[in-house]
């Protein structure tokens, strides 16, 4: 059912179909998802046909050192959406405003801090990964123009998580719909009508994302609801940071380390010259794509999980686990065998250049069905981090995704062979280690404390 608090309605996962409250909660989110993704996949398009094969490779190389930053930021979302979730399966108002006051402060203190690092380090990232020379500049002016935007994207990131976790994923998505139009207008605007080349995408880019921070924030201080954010209210609260921190750091880490780790599986790539890393750009834009039914789920488990175990419905939470995982596999196996028959063509919208198109295909043919293995990783992940296990998954995941990860891919380049095929298969490792790791882990940690809990209760 939906509790009513003013012209909005929020949604409450625990009562009702559990799977209907997942497929209603996901859809909107896998379809912002989209929408989000054709920020940085449409630059690709537009630098790939307009701009050129060089300045594309510059763009997908990018792409780890910006989510390094983003993915610090996403945990502290989910570590701030768990919190609100919880306070609103328990009912307990007083407490969701307070972490609504505490989350916001703490990002406008971030905003500023991440931006200057990001902008001051762009250089020496770049020298770290190897990036060679002929895409060099055109990288720095990318990223450098990008971090000088990053706080329209985070914020409107944390507040955009605000409200998924009192089950509003609708009107996240209708700012993203329009941004996102926006931000393709934009880009041919610069690119095409003004000959701004790879800083016109840039600019396009933060321009767009600085909209659909003020229309977030618009809407967080204008709403009636619950979750009304106040400025003369903005404060930090550390028991309530505590609290949020618990969850969202180790998220934050186990991101952040593992795409600091795929920089040195780019440095891997990049060694096989500028055709290799654009087509590794291209299979990476359109993987994230794929991606998205399952980091929308995760979004889904951790929020239906949070409001339940708040409620103290823990059976319930495990049921809908296994629902959203189950979802998760079916979905992302229909892209996959889409995106396979279709591989040539998918890669062919990024660029025409046809030893690029011949290592996108390469790499989607070679990982795409693997994913299967991730939609597990990541739908399980979100589930453990809404009872409020960060920990967890965050060793798991660092153990498969950067060690294993790391280790497959210095033994296989240096004692069997180092091809492009070899390298690209970096992926799938981690994704079948973490896996069998993580099932492994969730049956022993909570299987039978979920139902020693729901007894009871």
């Amino acid at each position: 059912m939906a509790l009513k608090h003013g012209r909005a309605a929020t949604r409450d996962m625990t009562s009702g179909s559990i799977l209907g409250q997942i497929i209603l909660f996901s859809l909107p989110l896998m379809l912002g998802n989209i929408f989000q993704m054709m920020y940085n996949t449409v630059d690709s398009v537009v630098v790939g046909n307009f701009v050129g094969k060089e300045a594309l490779a510059a763009v997908g190389s990018t792409t780890m050192i910006v989510n390094m930053l983003v993915f610090f930021f996403n945990g502290f979302s989910v570590g701030a959406g768990v919190v609100i979730a919880q306070h609103f399966g328990a009912r307990d108002m007083d407490r969701l405003h307070s972490a609504v006051e505490t989350t916001m402060a703490v990002t406008f203190v971030m905003c500023a801090l991440f931006t200057m690092i990001g902008v001051f380090s762009v250089r020496p990232m770049l020298r770290l990964m190897s990036t060679p020379d002929d895409v060099f500049e055109d990288a720095v002016t990318y990223l450098t123009i990008y971090f000088w935007g990053f706080t329209g994207l985070l914020i409107y990131n944390i507040g955009s998580g605000i409200l998924r976790a009192v089950g509003d994923t609708t009107r996240p998505l209708m700012f993203l719909v329009l941004t996102s139009v926006l931000n393709i207008i934009l880009d041919l605007v610069f690119v095409i009508g003004l000959k701004a080349g790879i800083a016109g995408v840039a600019w396009a880019t933060i321009i767009s994302q600085f909209i659909s921070a003020a229309l977030t924030l618009k809407l967080l201080t204008g709403t009636r609801e619950i979750y009304r954010l106040v400025w003369k209210d903005l404060r930090i609260e550390l028991p309530v940071l505590r609290r949020i921190f618990a969850v969202g750091l180790p998220a934050g880490i186990q991101s952040v380390i593992t795409a600091f780790s795929n920089v040195f599986v780019q440095s891997y790539v990049n060694h096989f010259g500028s055709s290799c890393m654009a087509g590794w750009s291209c299979y990476n834009k359109l993987d994230q794509f794929i991606m998205l039914p399952m980091s929308s789920t995760a979004m889904a488990a951790t929020t239906f999980v949070s409001q339940n175990i708040g409620a103290k419905q823990y059976d319930r939470a495990n049921k809908g686990t296994w629902a959203t995982i189950l979802l998760s596999v079916s979905i992302t196996l229909v892209i996959a065998v889409v995106l396979v028959i279709f591989a040539g063509p998918a890669v062919g919208l990024f660029t025409k250049d046809a030893s690029v198109i011949d290592f996108g295909m390469l790499f989607i043919r070679t990982n795409t069905f693997f994913l299967l293995f991730n939609c597990v990783n990541h739908t399980l992940a979100g589930a453990l981090r809404g009872r409020g296990d960060s920990r967890g998954p965050m060793f798991i995941m660092l153990g498969t995704f950067v060690a294993i990860r790391q280790v497959y891919l210095f033994t296989i380049t240096r004692f069997v062979a180092n091809t492009p095929k070899l390298v690209g298969f970096g992926y799938p490792v981690g994704w079948m280690c973490c896996c069998v790791i993580e099932v492994t882990y969730f049956f022993l940690r909570w299987g039978k404390k979920a139902r020693a809990q729901d007894t009871t209760a």
